[in-house]
């Protein structure tokens, strides 16, 4: 960033404020987090953090600002726009980014992956799998989701009902309902459950893995990249076997997808889509239903409600995303001059795109910081905006719609029994631990 490596007075953000949201471990606590972002938006919503080890960067906490932003690729690119893999989408630090570059070919594109392109490139690729995501093509699925959802509630029934509602419970549906539907054996569900704690855990000592050191200023990077390495070892033989055996489910339509000359798509485009769907398929979704379980348990008169009216279900899964927004942040780089919010932004000016911050905007949401379920119109970008807008958002609102569908009928309370933990992570995670005491329904 050229424009603000020495930031006025009115641009630069308090160190605190700063560190709160840039650094992996501002994200344990969430208190601390949330009044964070408050202070961004209600004293310098478009302003700069200058965080020790690495890039001056604009952090955007408004939803106007956000959206502007997304809607633009071709002014804020996200990965580079021509110029392929110059910069990052996701935030990392100098060294991470410096490491990416050295065993890249000073690239930092590390994955072949709708995050890391930009139209038309990335038109091309969303389109491979674009149809299958589609709510009318979903519908022939919404039976298995069903099938899989109870027998994840009639597994939790058969407990005492003190758990970890998040490892014991949360982490395990949504992962079995993607990699069910797309063709992973269940058998090498607990491979691929461990290696997204480690992809989205770089910056976390409880995911860190044994062959990365840790505390090492590149060792985020170095896990991402060991992590990725991983999954294209495993994904290769999917991809090679529904080649060689389509089967209509979905890493057969990724795997025969062929470009416009008629040839397949070079196995990278493949492994990036697999990697995508085995980690934010089912992780964000995980996140989700967990911030809304916590929800409930402070809020006994709205489990009775919703038990009551189960029509009110959608409701409660769109102010999960809103509330939970496990998509913490992307990053956009700008292309070309541009003024938002007053700031005359200047090309290579990066910014970090707070998705939370921007679901708790009160000039956009009455009460932000209340869970409300009659919230209308609940404007949130849990799922992004613009061209890079989840494709995977329709079935994850199928997933937990349907499951707390079947969830919510047999409980009779939700107590929380500890403390809550959050995953320190400052890209996609939510509550890491959640001890609670479930009391059933005897029906």
């Amino acid at each position: 960033m050229t424009s603000t490596t020495h930031s006025p007075s009115d641009l630069r953000i308090p160190d605190d404020v700063a560190k709160q949201i840039v650094l992996p471990e501002g994200h344990r606590d969430d208190a601390r987090l949330f009044e964070a972002y408050r202070w961004l938006r209600e004293h310098n919503p478009l302003g700069v953090a200058e965080v020790d080890g690495y890039d001056p960067i604009y952090l955007v906490s408004k939803h106007a600002d956000i959206m502007e932003i997304e809607r633009q690729p071709d002014i804020f690119t996200s990965a580079g726009g021509e110029d392929k893999g110059r910069f990052n989408p996701i935030l990392a630090n100098q060294a991470g980014d410096a490491f990416t570059k050295s065993i890249n070919n000073g690239s930092l594109r590390i994955l072949e992956t709708l995050t890391y392109l930009d139209p038309p490139e990335h038109t091309v690729i969303k389109d491979i799998a674009a149809d299958w995501f589609r709510p009318n093509n979903l519908k022939r699925w919404e039976d298995t989701i069903r099938t899989l959802a109870r027998e994840s509630v009639d597994r939790l029934l058969a407990t005492d009902g003190t758990i970890d509602f998040v490892k014991d419970f949360a982490l395990q549906y949504p992962l079995h309902v993607i990699m069910s539907l797309f063709g992973v054996p269940e058998s090498d569900e607990p491979r691929m459950m461990a290696l997204t704690q480690e992809f989205f855990g770089t910056a976390d000592p409880d995911a860190a893995r044994a062959d990365v050191e840790p505390l090492t200023p590149d060792a985020a990077a170095k896990q991402w990249v060991a992590t990725i390495q991983d999954f294209y070892a495993y994904f290769d033989g999917l991809l090679m076997d529904r080649r060689a055996n389509p089967t209509g489910d979905l890493a057969s339509i990724i795997s025969t997808a062929k470009d416009e000359n008629g040839e397949y798509f070079a196995k990278e485009v493949a492994y990036g889509y697999f990697i995508a769907i085995a980690t934010a398929g089912h992780d964000t979704t995980s996140s989700t239903m967990a911030g809304a379980v916590h929800a409930l348990a402070g809020n006994p008169g709205l489990l009775e409600r919703l038990q009551g009216d189960l029509s009110l279900v959608p409701n409660l899964v769109n102010e999960a995303l809103r509330w939970a927004s496990p998509v913490k942040h992307f990053m956009r780089t700008a292309l070309r001059p541009y003024e938002l919010r007053g700031r005359e932004i200047v090309p290579g000016d990066r910014f970090m795109l707070l998705y939370q911050s921007g679901n708790r905007d009160a000039e956009v949401f009455d009460r932000p910081d209340v869970f409300d379920i009659d919230r209308r119109p609940n404007r949130h970008i849990a799922f992004g905006y613009g061209p890079h807008m989840c494709i995977g958002q329709h079935l994850a609102k199928l997933e937990l719609k349907i499951m707390f569908e079947t969830l919510l009928p047999r409980l009779r309370a939700v107590h929380l029994a500890g403390d809550t933990k959050f995953i320190q992570t400052n890209f996609v995670g939510g509550l890491k631990n959640m001890p609670v005491e479930l009391e059933f329904d005897p029906r």
